[in-house]
């Protein structure tokens, strides 16, 4: 049984999975509520579902990034908290994968036509983070920051058909034009989405190193001044 958090955008979402299928799971879709609704969260879950942490956990996994600095942070201080408390395993996911799998499932019944899968997070203007997977989840492109034009990815789409999504996606729709360029709304990380990719990283020992974990950024923080002003 496996404790997933994912905290990488403005949702937060946690999610108990058992052999690699979520039976049950937390969402709340408002932003700047990490840090004020993540335990609490967690704690409901364990409640509504009747399940002692200490007797039945065998794993906590994070979103690993990339993602918002701030939700990344968070996610990761309260998983290495619980793992730290409770001896427990921490598995890591990358966030564009979680939001890979969640498409593949909406792709399953129309699974004779081959795409490639190109999840994308909003990285602020016209920047995304972003990676190309196929139908199997493999890598094809790494994770990577890309500003987009109308030649990106030009080459891939003269050979393929290409499904974008993420909450990058939908700024791109005008400057990806191409016939072979589709695009999936209402796809977001969540927790209940990284079940099957923690049972895998579980079953393989695939474990992070508690002391030393940190999220995939990608882009280093850039702290900025406030605008407001107090007298």
């Amino acid at each position: 049984m496996i404790l997933s958090i994912e905290t990488s955008t403005d949702v937060c979402s946690v999610a108990i999975a058992k052999d690699g299928i979520a039976i049950a799971k937390q969402e709340l879709f408002q932003s700047n509520s990490h840090s004020t609704h993540l335990t609490l969260l967690i704690q409901e879950l364990f409640k509504t579902e009747g399940v002692s942490p200490m007797e039945e956990l065998n794993a906590v996994a994070v979103s690993a990034g990339p993602g918002s600095y701030t939700g990344l942070r968070i996610g990761v201080s309260v998983v290495k908290g619980i793992c730290y408390a409770l001896d427990l395993p921490l598995i890591s996911i990358d966030t564009l994968k979680t939001l890979t799998q969640a498409a593949i499932i909406t792709q399953e019944n129309n699974s004779a036509e081959e795409l490639l899968y190109c999840p994308m997070l909003d990285a602020r203007r016209m920047e995304v983070y972003t990676a190309l997977h196929s139908s199997a989840l493999n890598i094809i492109e790494e994770t990577n920051a890309k500003i987009i034009d109308s030649d990106s990815f030009s080459e891939q789409l003269e050979k393929n058909k290409m499904l974008f999504f993420g909450n990058g996606a939908a700024k791109c729709k005008n400057d990806i034009s191409n016939e072979n360029a589709l695009f999936l709304d209402g796809i977001v990380p969540l927790a209940a989405n990284m079940s099957k990719l923690a049972e895998q990283k579980f079953a393989n020992s695939d474990f992070e190193d508690l002391a030393y974990f940190e999220p995939f950024y990608l882009k280093s923080f850039v702290a900025t001044i406030s605008k407001k002003r107090y007298f």
